[in-house]
Protein backbone atom coordinates (compact mmCIF):
# COMPACT_ATOMS: atom_id res chain seq x y z
CA UNK A 1 0.00 0.00 0.00
CA UNK A 2 2.84 2.43 0.82
CA UNK A 3 4.54 1.76 -2.51
CA UNK A 4 1.24 2.36 -4.36
CA UNK A 5 0.81 5.70 -2.61
CA UNK A 6 4.35 6.79 -3.41
CA UNK A 7 3.97 5.79 -7.06
CA UNK A 8 0.63 7.64 -7.27
CA UNK A 9 2.23 10.80 -5.89
CA UNK A 10 5.07 10.56 -8.42
CA UNK A 11 2.67 10.10 -11.32
CA UNK A 12 0.54 13.03 -10.18
CA UNK A 13 3.60 15.27 -9.88
CA UNK A 14 4.79 14.27 -13.35
CA UNK A 15 1.34 15.03 -14.77
CA UNK A 16 1.38 18.50 -13.22
CA UNK A 17 4.86 19.26 -14.53
CA UNK A 18 3.89 17.99 -17.98
CA UNK A 19 0.78 20.16 -18.15
CA UNK A 20 2.53 23.31 -16.93
CA UNK A 21 5.34 22.75 -19.42
CA UNK A 22 3.26 22.26 -22.58
CA UNK A 23 3.81 25.81 -23.73
CA UNK A 24 7.57 25.33 -23.34
CA UNK A 25 7.90 22.27 -25.57
CA UNK A 26 9.29 24.42 -28.37
CA UNK A 27 11.81 26.24 -26.20
CA UNK A 28 14.75 23.91 -26.71
CA UNK A 29 18.04 25.72 -26.23
CA UNK A 30 16.74 28.44 -23.91
CA UNK A 31 18.28 26.94 -20.79
CA UNK A 32 21.93 27.34 -19.92
CA UNK A 33 24.58 24.89 -18.74
CA UNK A 34 23.62 22.33 -21.39
CA UNK A 35 26.57 20.18 -20.31
CA UNK A 36 24.48 19.14 -17.30
CA UNK A 37 22.29 17.20 -19.74
CA UNK A 38 25.19 15.07 -20.97
CA UNK A 39 25.10 11.61 -19.41
CA UNK A 40 27.63 10.63 -16.75
CA UNK A 41 28.94 7.11 -16.21
CA UNK A 42 29.34 4.45 -18.90
CA UNK A 43 26.86 2.06 -17.26
CA UNK A 44 24.24 4.77 -16.80
CA UNK A 45 24.53 5.95 -20.39
CA UNK A 46 24.49 2.41 -21.80
CA UNK A 47 21.15 1.96 -20.01
CA UNK A 48 19.73 4.93 -21.90
CA UNK A 49 20.03 6.97 -18.66
CA UNK A 50 16.94 5.13 -17.38
CA UNK A 51 18.65 5.11 -13.99
CA UNK A 52 16.43 7.10 -11.62
CA UNK A 53 15.51 3.96 -9.66
CA UNK A 54 19.01 2.49 -9.39
CA UNK A 55 20.48 2.29 -5.88
CA UNK A 56 23.90 1.95 -4.30
CA UNK A 57 25.80 3.61 -7.15
CA UNK A 58 28.12 6.60 -6.63
CA UNK A 59 27.32 7.92 -10.13
CA UNK A 60 23.72 8.42 -9.01
CA UNK A 61 24.89 11.71 -7.45
CA UNK A 62 24.69 13.10 -10.99
CA UNK A 63 21.13 11.79 -11.44
CA UNK A 64 19.18 10.84 -8.31
CA UNK A 65 21.06 11.78 -5.12
CA UNK A 66 19.09 9.23 -3.07
CA UNK A 67 20.72 6.49 -5.15
CA UNK A 68 24.17 6.90 -3.57
CA UNK A 69 22.98 5.61 -0.16
CA UNK A 70 25.14 2.63 0.80
CA UNK A 71 24.29 -0.33 3.02
CA UNK A 72 26.91 -3.03 2.44
CA UNK A 73 29.86 -1.00 1.15
CA UNK A 74 31.92 1.57 3.00
CA UNK A 75 33.22 3.58 0.05
CA UNK A 76 32.71 3.95 -3.69
CA UNK A 77 34.69 5.93 -6.25
CA UNK A 78 34.13 6.39 -9.97
CA UNK A 79 36.05 8.13 -12.75
CA UNK A 80 34.65 8.60 -16.26
CA UNK A 81 36.17 9.87 -19.48
CA UNK A 82 33.85 10.70 -22.36
CA UNK A 83 35.05 11.43 -25.88
CA UNK A 84 32.20 13.76 -26.73
CA UNK A 85 31.32 15.27 -30.11
CA UNK A 86 33.64 17.74 -31.87
CA UNK A 87 36.60 16.59 -29.73
CA UNK A 88 35.06 18.10 -26.61
CA UNK A 89 36.50 16.61 -23.44
CA UNK A 90 34.05 15.48 -20.76
CA UNK A 91 35.43 14.01 -17.54
CA UNK A 92 33.73 13.27 -14.22
CA UNK A 93 34.71 11.97 -10.82
CA UNK A 94 32.68 11.01 -7.78
CA UNK A 95 33.44 9.58 -4.34
CA UNK A 96 30.95 8.49 -1.68
CA UNK A 97 31.52 7.33 1.89
CA UNK A 98 29.11 5.54 4.21
CA UNK A 99 29.08 7.09 7.69
CA UNK A 100 26.85 4.29 8.95
CA UNK A 101 24.25 5.86 11.29
CA UNK A 102 24.68 9.30 9.70
CA UNK A 103 24.24 8.47 6.03
CA UNK A 104 26.27 8.48 2.82
CA UNK A 105 28.13 11.63 1.79
CA UNK A 106 29.51 12.12 -1.70
CA UNK A 107 31.49 14.72 -3.60
CA UNK A 108 31.47 15.02 -7.37
CA UNK A 109 33.11 16.99 -10.16
CA UNK A 110 32.35 17.51 -13.86
CA UNK A 111 34.54 19.27 -16.40
CA UNK A 112 33.49 19.86 -20.00
CA UNK A 113 35.21 21.97 -22.63
CA UNK A 114 37.66 22.57 -25.43
CA UNK A 115 40.88 24.55 -25.82
CA UNK A 116 42.61 26.26 -28.72
CA UNK A 117 39.50 27.28 -30.69
CA UNK A 118 40.32 29.61 -33.58
CA UNK A 119 39.06 33.10 -32.77
CA UNK A 120 37.32 35.44 -35.20
CA UNK A 121 37.58 38.83 -33.52
CA UNK A 122 35.06 41.59 -34.20
CA UNK A 123 37.30 44.64 -33.96
CA UNK A 124 35.70 48.01 -34.91
CA UNK A 125 37.32 49.84 -37.82
CA UNK A 126 36.18 53.27 -36.59
CA UNK A 127 38.37 54.31 -33.61
CA UNK A 128 35.43 56.30 -32.28
CA UNK A 129 33.59 53.05 -31.59
CA UNK A 130 36.43 51.55 -29.54
CA UNK A 131 34.99 52.71 -26.16
CA UNK A 132 31.85 50.72 -26.92
CA UNK A 133 33.71 47.54 -27.79
CA UNK A 134 32.82 44.80 -25.30
CA UNK A 135 35.39 42.28 -26.46
CA UNK A 136 38.93 43.27 -25.57
CA UNK A 137 40.82 40.00 -26.08
CA UNK A 138 43.23 39.84 -29.00
CA UNK A 139 44.53 36.26 -28.92
CA UNK A 140 44.29 34.09 -32.03
CA UNK A 141 42.54 31.30 -30.13
CA UNK A 142 40.23 30.96 -27.14
CA UNK A 143 39.09 28.32 -24.67
CA UNK A 144 35.79 27.44 -23.09
CA UNK A 145 35.22 25.39 -19.97
CA UNK A 146 32.14 24.25 -18.07
CA UNK A 147 32.57 23.01 -14.51
CA UNK A 148 30.19 21.61 -11.91
CA UNK A 149 31.16 20.64 -8.37
CA UNK A 150 28.77 19.18 -5.85
CA UNK A 151 28.14 17.76 -2.41
CA UNK A 152 25.56 14.98 -2.03
CA UNK A 153 23.96 13.47 1.05
CA UNK A 154 21.67 10.43 1.21
CA UNK A 155 20.41 8.02 3.85
CA UNK A 156 17.80 5.37 4.45
CA UNK A 157 15.09 7.01 6.54
CA UNK A 158 13.38 3.61 6.81
CA UNK A 159 14.51 0.19 5.65
CA UNK A 160 12.92 0.52 2.20
CA UNK A 161 13.20 4.28 1.53
CA UNK A 162 16.27 6.42 0.86
CA UNK A 163 16.19 10.19 0.44
CA UNK A 164 18.92 12.47 -0.78
CA UNK A 165 19.87 15.93 -1.94
CA UNK A 166 22.72 17.60 -3.79
CA UNK A 167 24.09 21.12 -3.54
CA UNK A 168 26.07 22.11 -6.62
CA UNK A 169 27.95 25.02 -8.08
CA UNK A 170 28.06 25.59 -11.83
CA UNK A 171 30.48 27.81 -13.73
CA UNK A 172 31.04 28.51 -17.41
CA UNK A 173 33.95 30.39 -18.93
CA UNK A 174 34.49 31.31 -22.57
CA UNK A 175 37.30 33.49 -23.85
CA UNK A 176 37.90 34.91 -20.38
CA UNK A 177 34.28 35.79 -19.70
CA UNK A 178 32.50 33.74 -17.04
CA UNK A 179 29.20 33.14 -15.32
CA UNK A 180 28.25 31.05 -12.32
CA UNK A 181 25.16 29.69 -10.61
CA UNK A 182 24.13 27.30 -7.88
CA UNK A 183 21.47 24.60 -7.79
CA UNK A 184 20.03 21.77 -5.73
CA UNK A 185 18.77 18.30 -6.61
CA UNK A 186 16.31 16.20 -4.61
CA UNK A 187 15.60 12.50 -4.94
CA UNK A 188 14.03 9.40 -3.43
CA UNK A 189 14.25 5.64 -4.00
CA UNK A 190 11.72 3.18 -2.58
CA UNK A 191 12.47 -0.56 -2.49
CA UNK A 192 9.27 -2.58 -2.93
CA UNK A 193 11.14 -5.84 -2.35
CA UNK A 194 9.74 -8.39 -4.78
CA UNK A 195 11.94 -8.88 -7.88
CA UNK A 196 14.29 -6.17 -6.50
CA UNK A 197 11.62 -3.71 -7.67
CA UNK A 198 12.30 -0.03 -6.97
CA UNK A 199 10.43 3.16 -7.80
CA UNK A 200 11.97 6.60 -7.58
CA UNK A 201 11.60 10.30 -8.31
CA UNK A 202 14.00 13.22 -8.65
CA UNK A 203 14.16 16.97 -9.26
CA UNK A 204 17.35 18.27 -10.86
CA UNK A 205 18.91 21.72 -11.28
CA UNK A 206 16.58 23.87 -9.23
CA UNK A 207 18.60 27.05 -8.77
CA UNK A 208 19.77 30.44 -9.98
CA UNK A 209 20.33 31.64 -13.54
CA UNK A 210 23.58 31.85 -15.48
CA UNK A 211 24.04 35.46 -16.56
CA UNK A 212 26.38 36.67 -19.30
CA UNK A 213 26.34 40.45 -19.56
CA UNK A 214 22.59 41.27 -19.47
CA UNK A 215 21.36 37.88 -20.67
CA UNK A 216 20.29 35.34 -18.05
CA UNK A 217 19.58 31.67 -18.80
CA UNK A 218 17.96 29.26 -16.35
CA UNK A 219 19.59 25.95 -15.51
CA UNK A 220 18.03 22.86 -17.17
CA UNK A 221 15.33 22.08 -14.59
CA UNK A 222 14.01 18.53 -14.90
CA UNK A 223 11.61 16.21 -13.08
CA UNK A 224 11.84 12.44 -13.52
CA UNK A 225 10.17 9.36 -12.14
CA UNK A 226 11.49 5.88 -12.76
CA UNK A 227 11.25 2.22 -11.95
CA UNK A 228 13.58 -0.78 -12.19
CA UNK A 229 13.19 -4.48 -11.46
CA UNK A 230 14.83 -7.86 -12.06
CA UNK A 231 12.33 -10.28 -13.65
CA UNK A 232 15.10 -12.90 -13.73
CA UNK A 233 17.57 -13.35 -10.88
CA UNK A 234 19.63 -16.53 -10.55
CA UNK A 235 23.06 -17.16 -9.06
CA UNK A 236 24.83 -16.98 -12.43
CA UNK A 237 22.31 -15.05 -14.53
CA UNK A 238 20.16 -11.96 -13.96
CA UNK A 239 18.16 -9.53 -16.07
CA UNK A 240 17.33 -5.98 -15.01
CA UNK A 241 14.97 -3.64 -16.88
CA UNK A 242 14.41 0.05 -16.19
CA UNK A 243 12.13 2.82 -17.41
CA UNK A 244 12.14 6.57 -16.74
CA UNK A 245 9.60 9.26 -17.63
CA UNK A 246 11.28 12.67 -17.65
CA UNK A 247 9.93 16.18 -18.19
CA UNK A 248 12.53 18.93 -18.75
CA UNK A 249 11.62 22.59 -18.51
CA UNK A 250 12.52 23.20 -22.16
CA UNK A 251 11.20 20.08 -23.86
CA UNK A 252 8.40 17.50 -24.14
CA UNK A 253 7.97 14.37 -22.05
CA UNK A 254 10.74 11.84 -22.67
CA UNK A 255 10.76 8.10 -22.00
CA UNK A 256 14.11 6.45 -21.28
CA UNK A 257 14.46 2.66 -21.33
CA UNK A 258 17.29 0.30 -20.53
CA UNK A 259 18.11 -3.34 -19.87
CA UNK A 260 21.07 -5.14 -18.35
CA UNK A 261 22.03 -8.82 -18.47
CA UNK A 262 24.50 -10.01 -15.82
CA UNK A 263 26.51 -13.22 -16.14
CA UNK A 264 28.39 -15.00 -13.34
CA UNK A 265 28.04 -11.87 -11.21
CA UNK A 266 31.06 -10.37 -12.97
CA UNK A 267 30.09 -9.54 -16.58
CA UNK A 268 27.26 -7.30 -17.78
CA UNK A 269 25.86 -6.39 -21.20
CA UNK A 270 23.58 -3.37 -21.46
CA UNK A 271 21.45 -1.46 -23.93
CA UNK A 272 19.13 1.54 -23.92
CA UNK A 273 16.94 3.78 -26.02
CA UNK A 274 15.30 7.18 -25.48
CA UNK A 275 11.79 7.55 -26.87
CA UNK A 276 10.53 10.93 -28.11
CA UNK A 277 14.08 12.21 -27.78
CA UNK A 278 14.80 13.05 -31.42
CA UNK A 279 13.07 15.05 -34.12
CA UNK A 280 12.01 11.94 -36.01
CA UNK A 281 9.61 11.02 -33.20
CA UNK A 282 8.50 14.45 -32.01
CA UNK A 283 5.01 15.59 -32.93
CA UNK A 284 4.48 18.92 -34.61
CA UNK A 285 3.53 21.93 -32.54
CA UNK A 286 0.71 24.16 -33.79
CA UNK A 287 1.35 23.13 -37.38
CA UNK A 288 5.10 23.78 -37.35
CA UNK A 289 7.57 21.02 -38.28
CA UNK A 290 9.18 18.93 -35.56
CA UNK A 291 12.75 19.83 -34.62
CA UNK A 292 15.62 17.77 -33.32
CA UNK A 293 16.01 18.03 -29.56
CA UNK A 294 19.13 15.88 -29.68
CA UNK A 295 21.38 14.00 -32.07
CA UNK A 296 21.71 11.01 -29.73
CA UNK A 297 20.42 7.62 -30.78
CA UNK A 298 20.59 4.17 -29.23
CA UNK A 299 23.26 3.18 -26.73
CA UNK A 300 24.83 -0.05 -25.55
CA UNK A 301 27.79 -1.16 -23.50
CA UNK A 302 29.39 -3.73 -21.24
CA UNK A 303 31.15 -4.01 -17.93
CA UNK A 304 33.41 -6.39 -16.02
CA UNK A 305 34.33 -6.41 -12.36
CA UNK A 306 36.04 -8.51 -9.76
CA UNK A 307 36.53 -8.53 -5.99
CA UNK A 308 39.96 -8.80 -4.38
CA UNK A 309 39.61 -9.25 -0.63
CA UNK A 310 37.41 -6.30 0.42
CA UNK A 311 38.06 -4.23 -2.72
CA UNK A 312 35.83 -4.38 -5.81
CA UNK A 313 37.22 -3.08 -9.10
CA UNK A 314 35.22 -2.69 -12.31
CA UNK A 315 35.47 -1.15 -15.77
CA UNK A 316 32.48 -0.07 -17.87
CA UNK A 317 32.21 1.00 -21.51
CA UNK A 318 29.37 2.58 -23.44
CA UNK A 319 28.73 3.48 -27.07
CA UNK A 320 26.20 6.13 -28.08
CA UNK A 321 25.22 6.60 -31.73
CA UNK A 322 25.03 10.14 -33.09
CA UNK A 323 23.16 11.54 -36.08
CA UNK A 324 25.67 12.84 -38.70
CA UNK A 325 28.52 12.88 -36.15
CA UNK A 326 30.95 10.35 -34.75
CA UNK A 327 29.58 8.20 -31.91
CA UNK A 328 30.43 8.95 -28.29
CA UNK A 329 32.56 6.53 -26.27
CA UNK A 330 32.65 6.51 -22.47
CA UNK A 331 34.98 4.63 -20.15
CA UNK A 332 34.41 4.37 -16.40
CA UNK A 333 36.63 2.97 -13.65
CA UNK A 334 34.76 1.94 -10.50
CA UNK A 335 36.26 1.13 -7.10
CA UNK A 336 34.35 -0.12 -4.05
CA UNK A 337 35.48 -0.87 -0.51
CA UNK A 338 33.46 -3.08 1.85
Amino acid sequence: MKSFKILSICLLALLLVTQTGVSQDRKSGLTGAAFLKVGVGARNVALGTAVTALAGDVNQMFYNPAGIALKQEKLQASFTYNKWIADIGHSTAGVSYNFENVGTIGVGFITFGLSGIEASRDIPVDPGLAPYQIETNTSATYDYRDVAYQLTFARYVIEQLSLGFTIKGVSQTIDGEGASAFAVDFGSVYHIGVLDWTIAARFNNLGSDLKYYDIASPLPLQFTIGTALKPVKEDAFAVMVALDASKPQDGPLYLFSGAEVTLLNMIAVRGGYKFNYSGTSETTFKGTPAINSTIEGFSFGAGVWTTLSDIAIGVDYSYTSMDLLDPAHRFTLNIGLK
